[in-house]
């Protein structure tokens, strides 16, 4: 695949699965099984694993599930519900194993035990305890922000109202998933078929609209189970081991999994997992994969978390589904960043339960190297959003191969495969070079300016952004908020579709959103690399917009202190590092924030609250470290509130040295910056 494929492949990905997440998440009628929505993440994740400098600013592997949907109260995880990384392969399995232990500088050799248990196919809920008492109950909504359903979750029986036992804490969230088992959705159907209703389409879209409903009594009436399975917000410790934590939910009266188990090798929980795979269809419930973690707590806090996942967990997911079909035709569509990326359209054919029309063929280079083209006949493999995969030809219409064009299919302008100038790669994904001045590119950016994520101004959807672009009235961000102002000209109320109120309606919304949150108005940018998750962490860093503004322009090159400090943010890689850096190095770009600045106001994050001592600090590593990874120093230091810098200054709170510590070691000691060792180093944070 060339670059400007993969732009492009990235880009319908990235749609497809956000379409899926709203669907699955907010609308409970998913429209794709979950072999073919893993499959679209598996396949997001490889293509941004290969060319980080290609990531999305909206791609949704830096975000969980999808937005609350209004029509309940909120509750603000105090602990965010995160999701999950994914394994396809045994292969993979054994990588999660090795990453753990090169994370924690542990020798390959070393024993580790991890717990595994099946992953159920339902609807995420976390539970809250005060003294024993449930005191509310919510979905994982966006992960940070999920829907209060506590009346509905009090009428499972499966949720203690009051805990039994002793010895839990006096605050404790249990986490775990919503579910219909196959009996119970088996007589729903009867029952609604019997009434002259349509019957539900599978247990998790059965359990997900039965919990979401406005009136308690209508869940009390539907079949719903829990299983426990982790936790939230706690007082205090549960256990030392993730599988003692479980025993202990079951003591307190919680459900939990029998089929939970302890494993010391890749190879046992690989072992495990074909072991559910083949009693899966006698479970009694759904389930899509084997979760394992880390079995010691204490290693799991020292693992962290990564932007929308914990570094010390992985969902091994079963295969994806596969059907074979005609391709009636190849077209090409025009991405945010010009990517052009070629759609096989299908003959419709079910697969996994759900009709499928449209294929990914990713980039120019993929297409050569399937030797595909219209009226072939395919294998297709769908794992993922709307659009499945094209796996191979199995049948050659012997026509003519697909000549790929080297004009963009939006403005008409040459599309090129950029090369890297520092290792000669040639980018796998065909772009188009017109920039904003591409209708395609424009308009795509402005969609996603106002989408949910980032700006979230309602009436102002695709339709609504195509028509303004068209006539003119709004070629960049900013001018979004000058519409009203220009309104005696534009006269909107008078346009077809709108009225007074609807056009008054749009500007009160467009009002309402003249504040923003720092690591919203990061990702609202569009900048490649930076979706919601890396947002976060640069917010969190660097606290208000205006020191980050100050610091990414003051970078002169790869050595300076500004530089090395964007470097060290736990989380962020060199292809977001260098696409921010770019981004508001280019005059276009500054414009394009400097107008938005003078419509808008952006409002500083929150400082991470933490007691620690070194909260607020700047920190710098130097040496080899003998006792952690730099990677787990890093992010330890972060998750106490720390900033961790590449460079010593004046600004510098603490140098952590090592063996073999140099110009760093030098520099502190003459600006007189305290320098710890490693042992000081943690006696200070503990």
């Amino acid at each position: 695949m060339t670059e400007e494929q993969v732009k492009q492949r990235l880009r319908q990905l990235s749609m497809e699965i956000r379409a899926a997440d709203q669907q699955y998440y907010e609308d409970d009628a998913p429209v794709l099984t979950d072999a073919s929505y893993d499959a679209l993440r598996k396949e997001l994740v490889a293509l941004e694993t290969d060319y980080p400098h290609l990531v999305r600013a909206d791609s949704p592997s830096r975000s969980v599930g999808a937005k609350p949907s209004g029509k309940f109260g909120k509750i603000t995880h105090k602990v965010p519900m995160l999701s999950l990384d994914n394994a396809f392969t045994d292969q993979d399995v054994e990588d999660f194993t090795a990453r753990i232990k090169r994370f924690l500088n542990l020798p390959e050799d070393t024993v580790l035990e991890f717990s595994a248990e099946p992953k159920i196919d339902g609807l995420s809920a976390a539970l809250r305890y005060e003294a024993g008492i449930l005191v509310s109950g919510a979905t994982r909504g966006d992960g940070q922000v999920g829907e209060d359903v506590t009346a509905n979750l009090r009428t499972l029986q499966t949720v203690p109202k009051k805990l039994a036992g002793t010895g839990w804490p006096d605050v404790l969230e249990i986490r775990g998933e919503v579910y219909i088992d196959h009996a119970d959705f088996d007589a729903m159907n009867d029952a609604q078929i019997a009434a002259g209703k349509e019957a539900y389409k599978n247990p998790r879209n059965a359990a997900a609209g039965s919990l979401r409903q406005i009136d308690p009594s209508v869940t009390a009436e539907r079949p719903l189970k829990f299983f426990a399975y982790t936790w939230g917000d706690i007082s205090a410790p549960l256990s030392d081991t993730q599988i003692g934590a479980v025993e202990a939910m079951e003591r307190w009266g919680f459900s939990v999994n029998n089929l939970m188990r302890v494993h010391k090798s890749a190879t046992s929980m690989i072992g495990h997992y074909h072991d559910i795979e083949s009693a899966r269809s006698g479970l009694g419930y759904d389930i899509d994969g084997v979760v394992y973690k880390v079995n010691d707590l204490s290693l799991q806090e020292r693992l962290g978390f990564v932007s929308r996942a914990p570094r010390w967990a992985i969902a091994h997911k079963f295969p994806a589904e596969k059907a074979i079909t005609k391709i009636n035709a190849i077209e090409i569509q025009v991405g945010r960043t010009g990517a052009q990326t070629p759609v096989a359209r299908l003959e419709p054919i079910t697969v996994g339960g759900v009709v499928v029309s449209n294929a990914t063929l990713h980039n120019e280079d993929e297409i050569l190297r399937l030797g595909v083209k219209p009226d072939d006949v395919v294998e297709i493999q769908r794992a993922g959003d709307v659009i499945p995969q094209v796996l191979r030809v199995v049948e050659d219409s012997k026509g003519k191969p697909f000549v790929f064009p080297r004009v963009c299919e939006s403005c008409g302008a040459e599309t090129v495969r950029e090369t890297d100038a520092k290792t000669g790669r040639v980018d796998v994904v065909r772009r188009c070079t017109n920039g904003m001045n591409c209708p395609a590119q424009a308009v795509e950016s402005l969609i996603h300016f106002v989408s949910r994520r980032a700006f979230d101004i309602d009436g102002m959807g695709e339709k609504q952004i195509a028509a303004f672009y068209e006539r003119k009235l709004v070629k960049g961000p900013a001018d979004i908020f000058t519409l009203e102002a220009r309104n005696d000209e534009i006269k909107l109320e008078s346009w077809e579709g709108w009225g007074e109120t609807s056009a008054r309606n749009l500007f009160a919304a467009i009002n309402a959103r003249r504040e923003v949150d720092f690591d919203k108005f990061l990702y609202s940018l569009g900048i490649r690399h930076i979706g919601q998750g890396n947002a976060n962490l640069l917010a969190k860093h660097y606290l208000a917009f205006e020191n980050f503004y100050e610091s990414i322009q003051s970078i002169e090159d790869e050595l300076s202190g500004a530089w090395l400090e964007l470097m060290a943010i736990d989380g962020v890689g060199a292809g977001a590092a260098g696409a921010v850096r770019d981004f508001f190095k280019s005059p276009a770009n500054q414009e394009l924030v400097n107008n938005l600045l003078e419509q808008i106001i952006v409002i500083n994050a929150e400082a991470p609250s933490s007691d620690s001592v070194v909260s607020g600090k700047t920190v710098v590593f130097t040496g080899k470290l003998e006792k952690f990874s730099r990677d787990e120093a890093k992010a330890r230091a972060q998750s106490l509130g720390a900033k961790v810098s590449g460079s010593v200054s004046a600004k510098t709170d603490y140098l952590v040295a090592g063996p073999g510590a140099g110009s760093k070691l030098k520099k502190a000691t003459a600006l007189g910056v305290k320098v710890l060792t490693e042992d000081e180093w943690l006696e200070l944070i503990d």
